[in-house]
């Protein structure tokens, strides 16, 4: 996309943002209003500015004290956000309705204007309770897949530990105790490992104690995705290095003689892997042993075009499967598969999309989960 491209996108969706901000605001500060008449306001506006800015001013170069509140703050206000537009969008629409076919007075009577912001409040509150619960909820999904090749050999796949994002360090020890208990010969970490900035981790090196503490047969691998990247790229390869996990970048790993494993590089990282990019691996598949099963780590599934029947498995991430309802339509819309299994025809490679083990923006998972996946191989 060109410069010009780019500021006008920021800018249409900065407008958009602002637009359903006054409208949420408003509706808001009128329900208020039915139970305190003498609410002021200016700052009812100003306090809900601050809420509706933070998500925007975390990205913003500032102190990293600062940029940690907003961040924690934006985080869960995005959340809240999304699901009093829904539902006050929900209840616009069935008061218009109800008007429309004159069960509901026009104008509409004040005891039915606090009804519906009541149920617009608890509904919120009950799905953004529901959403950060289940978030830390770490759920087991298990495939068996049967290739025409020799195979034996269980894969544990993670994807979208999001680390330095709210909450990502709380889930670490139940993964991996997890891990271990599926006893699996390799894990597979299929991308966005960090949040953008290493320096948003918290506690780094428990981080890095707990990642070797995973107990395998074979090891930890993992490839990169769009969030491993950015000015702090060169610290996130040491982390890795530190936590015993093997980065392959458009590169191979021959397990045992039993299987080979290839890393994608992600096409569109944000900020830079500090001079790295994605290139092409037709030649190094073709020269690998076609006697024995590929599999390829490639963080977003939109690159499944790119492999032919000499692949055998796709591991992928990336989605989050929306996350939170209803952005599991759009990701359902957008990629040929946003989760779960796939396989387009008989002689295509097997394709597993993981929903992530953690989170992005919001600390909450509504209509998707957390979880690991295994996956046998035969």
């Amino acid at each position: 996309m060109s410069k010009a491209g780019t500021v006008l996108a920021v800018a249409v969706i900065s407008a958009l943002y602002a637009g359903v901000n006054v409208y949420v605001g408003r509706k808001l500060l009128v329900w208020l209003r039915l139970l305190f008449p003498d609410l002021n306001g200016t700052a009812f506006t100003i306090i809900y500015a601050c809420f509706a800015l933070s998500f925007v001013t975390a990205i913003l170069p500032l102190p990293s004290s600062v940029k940690g509140i907003m961040s924690w703050t934006g985080s869960y206000w995005l959340g809240l956000f999304v699901y009093l537009l829904l539902f006050f969008l929900a209840t616009d629409l069935i008061l218009f309705l109800g008007k429309l076919l004159k069960i509901i007075p026009v104008p509409t009577p004040l005891h039915v204007q606090f009804i519906a912001g009541l149920i617009v409040l608890l509904a919120t509150a009950g799905f953004v309770s529901y959403g950060l619960y289940n978030a830390n909820q770490i759920k087991h999904v298990s495939y068996d897949i049967r290739l025409n090749k020799s195979a034996d050999m269980k894969i544990v796949l993670i994807s979208d530990l999001h680390l330095g994002a709210v909450n990502s360090e709380k889930r670490l020890s139940d993964m991996v105790k997890k891990i271990n208990a599926l006893q699996p010969d390799l894990v597979a970490m299929a991308g966005d490992i960090f949040n953008d900035d290493y320096h948003a981790i918290k506690d780094p090196e428990r981080a890095s104690e707990l990642l070797r503490s995973i107990q395998t047969k074979y090891g930890v691998y993992a490839c990169l995705g769009n969030h491993d990247s950015g000015k702090t790229f060169d610290q996130m390869v040491g982390f890795l290095e530190r936590s015993n996990i093997k980065l392959l970048n458009d590169d191979s790993v021959t397990i045992d003689d039993k299987l080979v494993l290839f890393g994608r590089v992600d096409p569109s990282p944000i900020g830079g892997f500090g001079g790295l990019s994605r290139k092409e691996i037709k030649n190094k598949i073709a020269a690998v042993n076609p006697e024995l099963p590929i599999v390829v780590m490639d963080h977003t599934p939109a690159n499944l075009e790119q492999y032919g029947n000499d692949v055998d498995l796709i591991l992928s991430g990336h989605t989050h499967r929306g996350q939170i309802f209803p952005f599991n339509f759009v990701t359902n819309a957008i990629f040929e598969v946003d989760y779960g299994y796939y396989r387009r025809g008989d002689a295509g490679p097997h394709v597993i999309v993981t929903s992530g083990v953690g989170t992005w923006g919001m600390p909450m998972r509504v209509g998707s989960n957390s979880e690991i996946v295994s996956i046998h191989l035969h």
